[in-house]
């Protein structure tokens, strides 16, 4: 039972003096969203005492609707079939192997599965009476990450169907990729920002497991205007984006493994534009970009293919090399894919662990998670690592207060190694990853807001107000030396220390 119940990962987040004693919190009367690869209900963990499932629907955006058996979307949604809680009270009813005829929804990964059941599992959750809502988001190709509009649409539907319950809602966002600039100004961010506002919700979101993978790398022209990528053997593909300020002007050269290069011409270009290139046995596609509405950013996608008839993009050592023909700060940032999809030995020399959190993760009004090693009390390497912002007096900051902190992420860390998660199928393993801390705090969000909104001690207990009482709660990390900064946020979750008893 010690297994299963993540007794030590609840105890250092100091979670147990909360649920075990007075106010004796649950979750109950909070929605907990699951976005992520469906759920095996059938388990123990999502089902109550009295048989019944403690799950308030599923909404699996893959499925085709069939209006002649019942079987729709979610009213003003055109995709996928809403199973209901009564459908999937009947699918338990009929057991397994009818039942799954009835509710066809699989879990193929397990990953959905194990984040709901840390967030809100019967036995092992942290919030074990709260409602669990889950939207299986579907994958559109192999080894990708749900459409942005997929994920978008789940998050609309977790926050409309609060709104129309009038109950607090936590949405648990445990995935997120490498494509963006990484300062929360994407689409997808935007919208996040934007959905916090509706209702009483808060948006909880991991930080990726990038920080070890050698997927970035920032600097100066000035200082470093080369850039060194290994590619491995047998790379198939792999794309390399290149963020800068619009107002920084410089050419970008590419050097082959040979020795052969091409002059990418940016400072000529006025407006976007793709351009076609070939080194070696590798065709590049170049995207050169220009500011989105939402965005000052400028981005060069280049992506590498095989050329001809071959299979493969040459391996070895890739250069870029950056000339400067007009530039005001110089900055500038390379990501490469996700380590996931991406062979073992492909990466960059002398990489940049900061800016590593994934996207959505940087959403400013998102309470971000990034994973620590309980059992070591110290960070979690491959938990992505974001930045902390500060004033500066000099350059229009807060007069007298140059070194005041302006923003951070990730916002706070919980436990990430060694979680105990139920696998789809019956049974449990260990797991580590951002996915698993951020339904942990998650979990814990979900007995804050009974505490306030349910039980009525504070109703304006959601969105930016919890996320001030989760990092003002939060504690040091033994292992970290810097009390804020980039790798653990403001530092632990504390639940007892954020709840104002």
């Amino acid at each position: 039972m010690d297994f299963i119940n993540n007794d030590f990962a609840k105890e250092v987040s100091c979670i147990p003096q909360v649920t075990r004693q007075s106010p004796f919190l649950t979750g109950e009367g909070v929605i907990v969203a699951v976005l992520d690869s469906g759920i095996d209900y059938f388990l123990p963990e999502f089902v109550g005492n009295d048989g019944r499932t403690r799950l308030l629907g599923i909404w699996d955006q893959s499925a085709a609707p069939n209006p002649q058996k019942g079987l729709m979307p979610p009213t003003g949604f055109k995709e996928g079939v809403l199973y209901t809680r009564e459908m999937i009270d009947e699918a338990l009813s009929l057991g397994r192997a009818d039942g799954q005829s009835k509710v066809p929804v699989l879990d193929l990964s397990g990953h959905g599965t194990g984040v709901a059941g840390v967030a809100a599992g019967t036995q092992l959750g942290i919030a074990p009476k709260a409602d669990i809502l889950v939207i299986k988001l579907g994958n559109p190709l192999p080894d990708t990450f749900p459409r942005t509009t997929q994920l978008m649409r789940g998050i609309s539907y977790a926050v409309k169907l609060g709104t129309e319950l009038n109950r607090p809602v936590v949405i648990n966002i445990s995935f997120g990729n490498t494509y963006g600039d990484h300062r929360g100004n994407s689409l997808l961010e935007r919208f996040i920002d934007n959905a916090s506002e509706i209702g009483k919700n808060v948006i909880v979101i991991g930080s990726g497991n990038e920080g070890a993978s050698r997927g970035h790398i920032s600097g100066m022209v000035s200082s470093m205007p080369r850039v060194e990528l290994a590619v491995a053997g047998y790379e198939t593909n792999l794309s390399v984006q290149l963020w800068k300020y619009y107002q920084d002007i410089y050419n970008v050269t590419v050097v082959s493994p040979s020795g052969e290069r091409v002059i990418l011409e940016i400072s000529d270009i006025k407006k976007a534009q793709t351009l076609r290139r070939t080194l070696e046995q590798t065709e590049l596609l170049c995207y050169i970009g220009e500011p989105a509405p939402y965005s000052v950013n400028q981005e060069i996608y280049i992506d590498m293919l095989p050329a001809g008839n071959g299979n493969y993009i040459n391996e070895g050592i890739w250069r870029f090399e950056l000339t400067p023909v007009s530039i005001v700060t110089g900055e500038y940032s390379f990501y490469l894919p996700s380590y996931a999809v991406r062979n073992v030995g492909t990466g960059f020399f002398l990489p940049t662990p900061e800016m590593t959190l994934t996207v959505p993760s940087a959403a400013r009004r998102a309470v971000s998670v990034g994973a620590y090693d309980a059992a070591l009390q110290s960070y979690a390497d491959f938990s992505g690592r974001g930045y902390v912002y500060r004033y500066d007096a000099e350059r229009g900051g807060i007069s007298g207060y140059s070194s005041a902190i302006a923003e951070v992420k990730p916002d706070i860390s919980a436990p990430g190694v060694d979680i105990a998660v139920p696998m789809p199928g019956g049974g449990y393993e260990r797991v580590s990853g951002t996915s698993f801390a951020t339904p942990i705090v998650a979990g814990s969000a979900a007995l804050m807001m009974e505490w306030g909104i349910v039980r009525g001690n504070d109703p304006f207990l959601f969105g930016q107000k919890l996320k001030a009482y989760l990092v003002k709660g939060a504690k040091p990390i033994r292992g970290i030396a810097e009390r804020v900064g980039s790798m653990a946020g403001w530092g632990a979750l504390c639940l007892q220390n954020s709840l104002p008893l």
